[in-house]
């Protein structure tokens, strides 16, 4: 944790989760009350009006970099970026230097988030050893540090045979663990630069195929089915693979799914222009697949929105599509991506957005004291939004080392203008602190 103190905020005005407003006393790191007209001498009073509060965001899918890609982004700065965009947890997927699958490593991960002080840093650990999908990593080890490891992925790489999988997915249920599937079928995508369909064939670039999703999914919902386990499927981003969660949740199959902003918001039209800042994996899909993803969410088949924050040095992006790495930065835009594809579309009300951004992806992952609601008793770990103004996502915008963002130069609604963890600000009048908690 960060060495900064617990602040007494009285908090004026604030709709909680869209609802009326009323006042926020925090004290000593919780909610001490809640109503109107509230009063505490020597507190630092906040002006709620028009605001909505929300529970500290929880993102079960981030990449950190650190150990050993450090030019991207560390964990410092990934946390700055979180808390920008109204964060206060956030799950680092295993893909670093040397790969998260040892409890040296997770354990490493977790001390530097606490000396960071933003957002509580939660590791992924691989499942299988150094991501090659060959043998488990030691997820007993790593669920037993001091990191409390709940959530295995192979991230990028799917775990794609089915045996190493069935085991997987056996061995952490000693633990009420949970394995993270990246569903992809490598032999069905060699090769593959953006989705297969009507705008791969005309640019004439090979197409990763929807049903390179849906069949691992469709696989793995039934081993976790046979094996009694919990599954999460990463990024769905297809109509069939919400199609084939529907089902499996129909037939009791204990599975849960993320989908990302950019896949509720962006179709597979931008790549006309061969701007590598909309290459990602799994790719841009067709309008028809962000209606269905949509409202996978809106009807609860999709369980929560994940960002899949990646990012990367310009040179990675800067070049010719096919060079370029995959990956976008989501954390400062998250909120308000959801915001537009889902709130002014009716799909979603605030209290649902809390439910989908905090309270289910901290119950996913075995999270204890996150995603709490914004009552009394609980802990104050709140972000205050904006939802009023509309303008240009820009370069100031973003507050990590890497500016991978599809979303420079497109409008986007709302601000995060606080984020407090525990009762210590992060993010003050939509600025980010230059250490937690401590006020200019």
């Amino acid at each position: 944790m960060s060495h900064a103190t617990p602040q007494t905020l009285l908090v004026r005005g604030a709709r909680v989760e869209g609802q009326d407003a009323t006042d926020l006393l925090i004290r000593d790191g919780v909610i001490a009350e809640t109503g109107s007209g509230l009063s505490h001498q020597g507190a630092t009073v906040v002006d709620a009006d028009g605001l909505i509060a929300l529970p500290g965001l929880v993102d079960l899918h981030v990449h950190l970099r650190e150990p050993g890609y450090e030019a991207s982004e560390t964990i410092l700065t990934g946390s700055r970026a979180a808390a920008a965009g109204g964060f206060t947890s956030v799950f680092a997927m295993p893909n670093t230097s040397p790969v998260a699958d040892t409890a040296g490593v997770v354990e490493q991960e977790l001390a530097l988030g606490e000396a960071a002080g933003y957002v509580h840093v939660q590791p992924i650990g691989a499942v299988t050893v150094g991501q090659k999908g060959e043998r488990l990593a030691e997820l007993g080890a790593m669920a037993d540090s001091r990191a409390r490891v709940r959530v295995f992925s192979d991230d990028g790489f799917c775990v794609f045979d089915p045996l190493i999988m069935r085991r997987a997915l056996e061995y952490v249920k000693a633990f009420g663990g949970v394995i993270a599937q990246h569903a992809q079928d490598p032999r069905l995508t060699e090769g593959a630069q953006m989705n297969e369909g009507a705008v791969s064939a005309e640019l004439g670039l090979t197409g990763w195929p929807a049903v390179a999703e849906e069949s691992i999914i469709a696989r793995d919902v039934l081993l976790a089915e046979h094996v009694g386990s919990r599954l999460h499927v990463c990024h769905l981003s297809t109509a069939g693979s919400v199609d084939i969660i529907r089902w499996a949740k129909k037939r009791g199959v204990n599975v849960t799914a993320e989908v990302t902003p950019h896949h509720l918001l962006l179709t597979d039209e931008l790549v006309r222009d061969y701007d590598a800042r909309f290459k990602v994996n799994p790719p841009l899909r067709r309008e028809e697949d962000v209606l269905a993803v949509r409202e996978g969410l809106a009807d609860g088949t999709i369980d929560i929105v994940a960002t899949d924050h990646a990012p990367h040095p310009t040179e990675a992006k800067a070049c010719e599509w096919a060079a370029a790495a995959n990956g976008m930065v989501g954390l400062e835009s998250a909120l308000r991506v959801v915001h537009h594809a889902m709130v002014d579309t009716g799909l979603l009300d605030w209290a649902d957005v809390a439910r989908v951004m905090s309270a289910t992806p901290a119950r996913i992952g075995r999270l204890d004291g996150h995603g709490t609601p914004v009552s009394a008793g609980q802990p104050a770990t709140f972000t205050l939004y904006d939802p009023r103004p509309s303008r240009t996502f820009g370069l100031a915008d973003l507050r990590g080392r890497s500016t991978n963002s599809p979303y420079l130069g497109r409008e986007l609604p709302g601000e995060v203008r606080w984020t407090v963890r525990a009762g210590i600000p992060t993010v003050v009048d939509g600025a980010v602190l230059d250490a937690p908690g401590v006020l200019s």
